[in-house]
């Protein structure tokens, strides 16, 4: 039998000299599996990894068996998509700030003995089918895990919305913009502009706006059934833009309209702990959570 063949991602600017990634490959070839190291990012630095020989991502995706990344939130958002594209589940080891998404921090490797037997739960993340519609004609298409984001650019201005839900009225937002967000995403900025923390593993969409003159309007918690239209009216001149994932900004004309669904593709993320979300969310997000951290 062929050895599993996994991918490992680092985030240069995380890992340093490479030491962690180096350490992850020791102990997964110590257990027989294959291993390659591939770039996160396009175009990667000449010397980004080192001693550590690298080769493109796309192509060793095909046969490959898990993801590792190695990095913060980012770099597995960075992922995400081809992951899904591809059906291969990912492991998160985190070197960045709260690391939500991620199984380990860097300091538990020791952890990925785990996989040894190759018998570990995975979990589905929903993720969102986003595009944008300009005179009748689709212009962007994109797929996130976290969020869709409406908001205006570096001029600030009130940007006036119209969201409806399969074609029906469902608000109108006046402020900074708005946030479509999956469970994952709802402790990212959706939990910033005030949205509510939903479990990662439910099917929801989270409508949240982003400092809205309406204090009678908070957040919408929606049947993933439901398909989402977020129409832009009187915003004159300045720039609204569109992010899906920390991607590139998108620039969106008056009568654009950004529809949002639930995409047919999932995220699945390798769980190798036995904590709980509540136990994650409590330890890396309620005060004094990460002073407790060992």
């Amino acid at each position: 039998m062929e050895p599993k063949k996994i991918i490992l991602c680092p985030n240069p600017d995380r890992d340093t000299g490479m030491k962690a990634t180096k350490s992850a490959i020791a102990i997964l070839r110590d257990m027989g599996f294959q291993t390659v190291v591939c770039s996160p990012f396009r175009d990667p630095k000449t010397d980004a990894f080192g001693d550590l020989p690298s080769k493109p991502l796309l192509p060793e995706l095909k046969g490959a068996d898990l993801v590792i990344t190695l990095g913060g939130d980012g770099t597995i958002l960075h992922l995400a998509k081809l992951a899904a594209l591809h059906k291969i589940p990912m492991l998160g080891i985190n070197m960045g700030g709260l690391g939500f998404l991620a199984e380990l921090e860097v300091g538990s490797l020791n952890a990925l003995r785990g996989l040894k037997s190759w018998d570990f739960p995975i979990e589905e993340r929903m993720m969102l089918d986003v595009s944008v519609l300009r005179d009748g004609k689709q212009i962007y298409t994109n797929m996130g895990l976290n969020d869709a984001v409406i908001r205006e650019g570096p001029i600030s201005h009130v940007i006036h919305l119209k969201v409806f839900s399969d074609g029906k009225h469902l608000a109108d937002i006046a402020g900074d913009g708005a946030i479509i967000a999956t469970p994952t995403g709802s402790t990212a900025y959706s939990l910033s502009a005030g949205g509510p923390v939903v479990e990662p593993v439910a099917q929801t969409m989270v409508v949240c706006p982003i400092c809205t003159h309406n204090m009678r309007f908070s957040s919408y918690v929606l049947s993933p059934e439901h398909v989402l239209t977020v129409e832009l009216e009187r915003n004159g001149r300045k720039p609204v833009y569109l992010f899906v994932d920390e991607s590139r900004a998108f620039s969106l004309r008056q009568g654009d309209r950004v529809v949002v669904r639930r995409s047919k593709h999932v995220t699945r993320l390798v769980r190798l702990s036995e904590k709980s979300f509540c136990e994650i969310f409590a330890k890396k997000m309620l005060p004094g959570g990460l002073l407790n951290e060992k």
